[in-house]
């Protein structure tokens, strides 16, 4: 199976693009996994809340292939602690999936065609992340998540 994470934007603040570089670094021990990073819309500045969920949501849309399962990173997601996050992902890999695919969305969240093409919603929590850091969190859960299935230490250490 191979996993990806598709954000809109780039990540800016270098200790978070280093935190990520550790955790993908990490996850190469277990899974194919990849980061790709969409460039914000054009004229972003001029575009009001709906036009921009819009305008990133056409190119979001680009980047789904009909056999992937999409996953949002979303705050009216399901909800799970590490331990039944590492068996849902468990579960996805016994059933065959060949590519899992999570969204970080932009400042305003998703457009309703990237909710229709959606298979899950997950929340990482109920408090409100900044989406640069959402990245930073999701990559060292999902590397929690392969330890907790490989009964490593990390997860309790």
């Amino acid at each position: 199976m191979k996993i990806s994470l598709i954000t809109v934007g780039k990540t800016e603040n270098n200790f978070l693009i280093e935190g990520i570089r550790v955790y993908n670094d990490r996850l190469k021990h277990y899974i194919k996994f990849e980061m790709i990073e969409i460039q914000s819309p054009k004229n972003l500045k001029k575009l009001n809340p709906e036009q921009l969920k819009e305008a990133e949501g056409k190119l979001l849309l680009n980047y789904f292939e009909g056999a992937d399962m999409i996953v949002l990173l979303d705050e009216k997601g399901n909800t799970f602690n590490s331990e039944t996050f590492s068996a849902w992902l468990q579960k996805q890999m016994n059933a065959g999936l060949r590519h899992l695919v999570f969204v970080v969305g932009g400042a305003y969240g998703f457009s309703s065609e990237v909710y229709q093409a959606a298979n899950s919603k997950l929340s990482l929590s109920s408090m409100t992340f900044s989406h640069q850091m959402v990245r930073l969190f999701f990559v060292e859960q999902l590397y929690r998540a392969f330890t907790i299935l490989r009964n490593e230490p990390y997860h309790n250490s």
